[in-house]
C-alpha cells in the first residue's frame, strides 16, 4: 500500500530557501551574547526564524526543484539575507568605530576585557558599545522590522527571482560610509574634550615646570572622558534611530525591486 510522505518535495525545497535567505542575514546581524560565524546558537535562532515564517514559505515547484537549480536558488536567498544582515551591521558598527576612536585617545585602550563576541581581549569602551548598540536595537523594536522584512520578502522575491540591483548595491555602499561618519561624529565631543585637556596640562606644565603633570594625565582625560559620554548616553537612541533610517531604506528597496 504506497504512503505519502509527511513532507512533500516542494515543502523542503521552500524550507531550504528560507533557511538560506535567513541565515544569510544572522550570519551578519551582530547579536548580544552571540560570537560571530556558524555556532550552535545562531544556528538555533536561524532555524527558530524558518520555522516561524511557515505561512510565508512560498510555493516551490517541485518539477523545476533539481540540485543545480536549487544550488543556485539557495545562493540567491543567501545574497538576500546578506544584504539584510549588512545593512544591520553597519548600523550597529557605527557606534563600536566611535568608542575606538574614544577609547584609543582616553587611554581605556589599556585596560582589556573579554569580549563576549570573539572571546578575545577587547578595550572595555569596545564591548560596552557592542553591549549597548545591541540592546537599543531590541529596545527600539529593530529587531521587529528585521523579521517582518523577511516575512516580506518571500512575497517580493519568491526563490529564484532576486538580483542585486546597481540601485540596491548602491545604498549599500553608502550606508557603509555613513558608518563612518556616525562613528566620527559620536567620538568627536569626547576628542575635543581631550583635546583641550591636553593644552590645558601643556600650559600649566610650561607656567610650572617642576609640576609633574604627566601622571595626572590618564587620570584626568579618562574621568573627562567618562562623564562626557555619561553626559551624552541619552542621545544614543535618537542617533541609533537616525542610522536606522539607511538600513529602512535598504528594506524598501529589497521589497519594491
Amino acid at each position: 500500500m504506497p504512503t505519502e510522505p509527511l513532507l512533500s518535495l516542494s515543502t523542503v525545497c521552500g524550507f531550504l530557501c528560507v533557511l538560506a535567505r535567513v541565515t544569510g542575514a544572522f550570519i551578519w546581524i551582530p547579536l548580544p551574547g552571540i560570537r560571530s560565524g556558524f555556532e550552535t546558537p545562531r544556528i538555533f535562532l536561524s532555524l527558530a526564524v524558518t520555522l516561524s515564517l511557515f505561512p510565508e514559505w512560498p510555493a516551490v515547484d517541485a518539477s523545476e526543484a533539481e540540485l543545480g537549480r536549487l544550488a543556485v536558488w539557495m545562493l540567491g536567498e543567501a545574497a538576500l539575507g546578506i544584504t539584510i544582515g549588512l545593512a544591520v551591521a553597519f548600523m550597529l558598527e557605527a557606534f563600536v568605530l566611535g568608542a575606538q576612536v574614544t577609547g584609543l585617545q582616553a587611554g581605556y585602550a589599556y585596560a582589556s576585557t573579554i569580549d563576549p563576541d570573539t572571546q578575545a581581549d577587547s578595550g572595555i569602551l569596545l564591548v560596552l558599545a557592542q553591549l549597548s548598540a545591541g540592546l537599543l536595537f531590541f529596545t527600539l523594536g529593530l529587531d521587529r522590522e528585521i523579521v517582518r522584512a523577511l516575512a516580506a520578502s518571500l512575497q517580493a522575491h519568491p526563490p529564484g527571482r532576486f538580483a542585486l540591483s546597481r540601485p540596491l548595491t548602491e545604498q549599500v555602499w553608502r550606508l557603509g560610509g555613513e558608518m563612518f561618519g556616525t562613528g566620527l561624529r559620536l567620538a568627536m565631543p569626547a576628542l575635543g574634550l581631550l583635546m583641550l585637556v591636553d593644552v590645558a596640562l601643556a600650559l600649566f606644565g610650561r607656567v610650572h615646570a617642576q609640576l609633574q603633570l604627566l601622571s595626572m594625565a590618564f587620570p584626568v582625560k579618562m574621568l573627562g572622558a567618562l562623564a562626557l559620554l555619561a553626559t551624552t548616553a541619552p542621545l544614543f537612541p535618537t542617533v541609533l534611530r537616525g542610522s536606522a533610517r539607511g538600513m529602512e531604506g535598504i528594506l524598501r528597496l529589497l521589497l519594491e525591486h
